[in-house]
């Protein structure tokens, strides 16, 4: 009884055999699209985490204005409750709150260290305000207390918001920018393994073209194998770069210094789609490299 035949190999299986399984244009492709695809997570998880903090101090400063006293020693107190007396009747003022030495010494700590004698140096006296919606009129607020309280100053923290949003959105383009960059080297990177490989295997070529193969044929054996080379690397680099996000310190182990830094919620998602882009990006370069060279080898 004779064995069943073979099932022949499909037309995509043999166009892959074309192409050499191993040498050097095959690390260099893996370990290109690896190394770029990890660096492009970082990126990524950097431009997120950057512009996320900018506009989360950027909104908690929004809501938020400061009142700075700097009066006479005796003269210090008077205009204090004359601060308080006009907030408590400024409609839009959702609180207020004197901040005490206490807390003012917990602010100067990182700068003085601990142990400053708070109650016997000049430093202004602050109220922090907190608005309602809708909110105080600024304006109106600074007359009064120019009235009533001449050393008042009142700070809406306006100059502070928008070097944060201006920031914010700096870091995206930056981010941007960065994976754009880190997508051309990768596209150059593969294109010369590639022109190198179509050089390396001009004889193979040659012989291919002898017995009837299409330049279509052969293009498409390098695209599909230098296109999986580098699905694959770049599947190892996203999940290298997600495990490294993951092991950042925490916000306690990094004195807040890294607070919010990595992916939240669904952005843990992003990196997923990396490979298949990096793919994309091998399958275009490589068949744009692959009939220029053919066509030199002609």
């Amino acid at each position: 009884m004779r064995p069943p035949a073979a099932k022949p190999a499909s037309p995509a299986t043999r166009a892959l055999e074309v192409v050499p399984p191993s040498g050097p244009t095959a690390w260099l492709t893996t370990f290109t699209a690896g190394a770029m695809t990890f660096l492009c997570v970082f990126a990524l998880a950097l431009s997120l985490a950057s512009g996320r903090l900018a506009n989360r101090w950027s909104e908690a400063l929004a809501r938020t204005s400061t009142i700075r006293l700097s009066a006479p020693v005796e003269q210090v107190q008077i205009q204090t409750d004359a601060i308080l007396a006009a907030l408590a009747t400024t409609p839009g003022i959702a609180s207020y709150r004197l901040i005490d030495d206490a807390e003012m010494r917990a602010l100067l700590e990182p700068w003085f260290g601990p142990g400053l004698p708070v109650e016997t140096l000049p430093i202004p006296r602050l109220i922090e305000v907190v608005e309602a919606d809708p909110p105080y009129d600024a304006e109106g607020l600074k007359q009064r207390l120019a009235a009533e309280a001449p050393g008042a100053i009142l700070d809406d923290h306006t100059r502070w918001r928008r070097p944060l949003a201006e920031a914010a959105s700096r870091i995206r383009l930056l981010g941007a920018l960065s994976i754009v960059l880190i997508g051309a080297a990768m596209a150059a990177m593969i294109t010369l393994a590639a022109r190198a490989a179509l050089a390396t295997n001009a004889e193979v070529i040659r012989v291919l073209r002898l017995v009837g193969a299409k330049d279509s044929y052969i293009a498409r054996a390098f695209v599909r194998r230098f296109t999986l080379r580098t699905l694959a690397g770049a599947a190892v680099g996203a999940a290298a770069g997600l495990l490294g996000v993951a092991a950042l310190p925490a916000a306690d182990a990094a004195g807040g210094f890294l607070t919010g830094l990595g992916f939240s919620g669904t952005g843990w998602l992003l990196p997923f789609a990396l490979p298949p882009v990096a793919a994309m990006v091998a399958f275009l370069a490589t068949r744009r490299a692959a009939f220029q060279k053919l066509r030199e080898l002609t």
